[in-house]
């Protein structure tokens, strides 16, 4: 595979772009924003998904899912004619490179993740490929995977290579353009390999000449995506844990936070104690990983990984025992205001958002429960019909006896405490994210907790 450290293109290698037939077989949010992408550096894409009704809002320029910097990007590939969107796999066959890009959810009865999609993605995708075809998968799937699927495709006259995403939502649209890394899972034939390696430097040559590009087995690079955000989420969970202590012992973990991410080991990133991580990668991927160290002897990782989710799905318990506290209580009743419901700011996804989890909880113990947010409420109407939905802060601060700020948007973090306690009820605040100033909203007459602080 060559120097796994190799970092990038070499001195003097043009860069230039020369444009590629390429298809996106699935145009969820990972699809949808690889296919506008590579269409925007001058690509030829056709992107396909078996929904025919997110194929047509695509098609027309409408974005399913709330992205920053995507609609306009979706709009200007649609005109420029060099992406398309279709149903019929059969529009993809003149494409030299394909990526699978489909969801692959945690499975109803277990923790592992369920690749019904992927292997039929791969199935409706192989019967129209060309010779030398080059298969890219970019869902992220358990490790071995890749090497079950390779005969498959050698066997339509194709080529498999795997290629993780790695993408935030909120900065999907830079984290493609401006990759940190960008990683290939070849194939242990030298000849196949190097036919992978060739397409896919070509596909990504704007990228190559300014970031890491590293070249690997299959395993490891399937292991790459689900290990990373594991490690992400052990930071969230133990800064949560240590969180407990100085709830205790009276400290401030956020001066904790800031005094140890300062030390390069560390950093400071993912170290904010609060209600915890959620959304469609975080859970699902450690879970993933659980079950594939499970299934591999790793006894001690998946040991690992069950205490880093039981941690995260505590402070969710914390967040509705401390507004129980705060209440008196009882919750029947009492006019609670939840500031958030999308999983973080600059996304309207809901998927295992542990403000609408909190949210939901205190409703169904009696609470009358307002939920604002500037982006995900036409999702929660769908998903959450019994929860009274207010677009405006002020609005939705309106006689609330308790306030829970759960997700941290700009507009409700920059909120006047003075100005908010003109409308509520009682001037009670907690701060599941530790993302206000205690100072400010104490002297404007607030009883404000945060998460160990």
């Amino acid at each position: 595979y060559g120097h796994p450290r190799e970092r990038r293109a070499p001195r003097g290698e043009d860069a230039t772009v020369h444009p590629m037939k390429l298809s996106v077989i699935g145009v969820g949010y990972l699809g949808a924003v690889h296919a506008a992408t590579m269409a925007s550096v001058g690509h030829d894409v056709v992107a396909v998904d078996s929904d025919e009704g997110r194929v047509a809002a695509l098609a027309s320029g409408t974005a399913p899912f709330v992205e920053p910097g995507f609609d306009g990007l979706l709009r200007q590939t649609l005109d420029s004619g060099r992406l398309h969107f279709t149903a019929d796999y059969r529009d993809v066959a003149e494409a030299g490179l394909h990526f699978i890009a489909v969801g692959t959810p945690q499975r109803p009865d277990s923790h592992a993740a369920d690749l019904t999609h992927v292997y039929a993605a791969v199935g409706s995708l192989l019967p129209h490929i060309r010779p030398g075809a080059v298969v890219a998968g970019k869902s992220t799937v358990p490790v071995g995977t890749a090497s079950d699927l390779e005969g498959r495709v050698v066997g339509a006259g194709g080529v498999l290579a795997w290629n993780p995403e790695f993408l935030r939502e909120g900065f999907a649209v830079r984290d493609t353009l401006k990759p940190d890394r960008i990683v290939y899972g070849l194939s242990a034939d030298a000849g196949r390999a190097g036919v992978a390696l060739a397409r896919l430097d070509e596909c990504y040559a704007p990228m190559l000449s300014a970031c890491p590009r590293l070249i690997m087995d299959f395993a490891t690079a399937e292991l790459i995506k689900v290990a990373a955000n594991a490690f992400l989420a052990t930071k969230i969970s133990f800064i949560n844990a240590v969180s407990q202590v100085c709830d205790a012992a009276g400290a401030d973990v956020t001066l904790l936070a800031e005094a140890i991410g300062l030390d390069e080991r560390i950093g400071r990133r993912f170290l904010r104690a609060g209600v915890g991580f959620g959304g469609g990668c975080l859970p699902k991927d450690i879970r993933a990983l659980q079950a594939s160290a499970d299934l591999h002897g790793a006894r001690h990782l998946a040991d690992l990984l069950g205490q880093v989710d039981s941690i995260n799905r505590e402070q969710r318990d914390r967040i509705v025992e401390l507004a129980r506290t705060h209440v008196g209580g009882d919750l029947s009743g009492r006019a609670i205001t939840i500031l958030g419901a999308a999983f973080k700011p600059l996304s309207d996804d809901v998927r295992d958002s542990p403000a609408l989890d909190v949210a939901s909880r205190l409703a169904d113990l009696g609470a009358e429960v307002t939920v604002c947010d500037p982006q995900a409420l036409p999702v929660v109407a769908r998903s959450h019909p019994h929860l009274t939905l207010e677009d405006d802060p002020r609005a939705a601060l309106k006689g609330a006896e308790l306030v829970l700020l759960l997700t941290e948007w700009d507009q409700f973090v920059a909120l006047d405490p003075a100005e908010a306690a003109t409308s509520v009820a009682e001037r009670v605040i907690i701060d599941g994210r530790n993302a206000l100033d205690p100072v400010a909203w104490r002297e404007a007459g607030w009883t404000y907790a945060g998460v160990g602080r």
